[in-house]
Parts: C-alpha cells; structure tokens; sequence
C-alpha cells in the first residue's frame, strides 16, 4: 500500500511524540477539557450532521477525517453520508460516475476540479466512500458563481440560467451582516482593494450553499459529515447557521482545528469555537 505524503508526515510526527512525551495533538471539549477520542465518537455517532472544520494543509486534521469516517461508517454503515467543500456542486455528476464505477480514477481526476493537495489530503476519504459504496456529496458553488457575487453582489446571480441556479441554493440568499464570520472580514488587514460589501458575501454564498446541498442529501436517521475549512463552522456560525435557519431543530456537532507551541492545555481564545477541538502542535509540518 503507498502512503502519502501527509500520512508519512503525520506518522513521523506521532513516533517522535511517543518517544519523547510530547504528543503531536491533543482533543478538548468546548468548555476546554481534554477528552478522549473515543468519547468524541460515541457522542458524535448520534449527531445528524458534523461540521468537521480543518486546516486545509494540516495531515492531522486529514488523517481524523480518515479515521472518523470509518469509525462512524463502523457504527452508521451506510446511514452514513460524506461530503465536502473541496468538491463544487456541478462536479457531483463525475463524482457520482467515479464512485459507482461508471468511470476510471485517471478520468476522474483528470477532469474533476480537483485542489492541488487532493492525492495527499481527500483522496483516502473519496476511496473510502467507493469502497464502502456510501454518498459523497459536493456541496460548494462553483467558484465562478462565487466571483459574480464578489463582483455583482447576490444580485448578480439573478442573471444565470436555470441550468445554473441548479446548482446553487434557493434564490434570494439570506444574509446576515452582523454574523462575526462576514463582519470581520470588513476589517481584514492587507487586502487591498478586494475588500468591499461584497467580499463577506462572496463566503456566505458558499456557506448557503454548502448548508443546502447538505441537507439535500440528509434525511432522518442518516449521519452526514461534511468536512470544510474552520473558518465554515467555527463559532457556530457559517454553514451552522444556515442550517439552524432551515431546520431549527437539527442536531448539529462541531469539531474544528487550531494549533498551539503548547498542548498542555487548550488556550482562552480556542475554547468554545465548536463542540470539539484538535488542539495541534505548531510545528506539524504542512502537507502542502
């Protein structure tokens, strides 16, 4: 079996850190205790959505959704649903061609937009998913779609074809400016120009249709996990947020990444962010 990149990094990482008393990651709970990972599992097993929030280049965050998702699949067999940002809504048709078998890996990944760290990074979970034959489902707008909102404002997507809204959430988008994910980014340093009323936009977009593709593919008794960036789900606001709007009553379970020089003890201005966090050393090596 090959390993990738971010797994041999990881690895590395875990055996110096078994070796020398220092581990490379630690997990707390919301309220900043430490917490075992199998508590984490029985607990999130009866959640109807996770929101797994990762640092996109960070192998530890990948390798727990590796090892999270078939732990759940363990419990949920094919109950369990996966999804992810890394995958636009109007790729969900080659996707659904490569995990029924329709189509060769090499056709996949040739034509798919994949991002640059898909071998190292999401690849194990799209295997996973063919292999166990489970629902993966791409949920982020297309990123095209994203740049007339940029540009344009919500307003601009009135302007698509039906073909397009398809793969988009119901039109008008709601918005909530006061949200802290949209406010902050008006008060971002260093970005020039690109900061308008519109930039805070342009992300809930996709946390809308993120939030809509999700419980697209949802339904009771089903688990979806649906991994995405921190900044989509941390502090309960985001993709959470749309959800919540639409189905008030879903359970909804949060777990996200940070780092830290020190995993003794999760810091004041990690805690609460989301219902569990994977507090990592600040040395990990990216994987990309």
């Amino acid at each position: 079996m090959k390993i990738s990149q971010g797994t041999l990094i990881l690895l590395m990482f875990m055996f110096a850190g078994f070796k020398t008393g220092k581990p490379a990651w630690m997990l707390y709970s919301k309220d900043g205790k430490k917490v075992k990972y199998e508590k984490m599992i029985r607990n999130v097993g009866d959640a109807d959505i996770i929101l797994f929030g990762e640092y996109h280049n960070n192998p530890v965050s990948h390798w727990l959704q590796l090892e999270l998702s078939r732990d759940l699949f363990a419990v949920k067999g094919r109950e369990l649903v996966l999804g992810a940002e890394m995958f636009e809504t109007d790729n969900q048709i080659i996707l659904d061609e490569y995990l029924q078998g329709i189509i060769s890996q090499s056709r996949f990944e040739a034509e798919a937009r994949l991002w640059p760290n898909y071998k190292t990074d999401y690849k194990p979970l799209v295997e996973l998913a063919r292999e166990e034959q489970l629902r993966f489902v791409a949920t982020n707008i297309p990123r095209r779609y994203a740049s007339v909102v940029n540009t344009s404002g919500f307003e601009g997507l009135d302007e698509l074809s039906e073909q397009a809204k398809a793969f988009l959430p119901p039109l008008p988008v709601e918005y909530n400016p006061d949200l802290r994910a949209y406010s902050s980014m008006m008060e971002m340093e260093g970005m020039g120009n690109h900061v308008n009323e519109n930039f805070p936009k342009a992300q809930a977009v996709k946390d809308a249709t993120m939030a809509h593709f999700i419980l697209e593919n949802w339904s009771q008794g089903k688990l979806f996990m649906h991994f995405n960036g921190a900044y989509h789900s941390d502090n309960f606001e985001s993709i959470y947020w749309y959800l919540k709007q639409q189905i008030p009553q879903l359970n909804i379970l949060t777990i996200t990444t940070v780092s830290q020089q020190d995993l003794s003890s999760l810091d004041e201005e990690n805690e609460g962010i989301a219902d569990y966090i994977i507090c990592v050393d600040d040395d990990m090596t990216p994987t990309h």
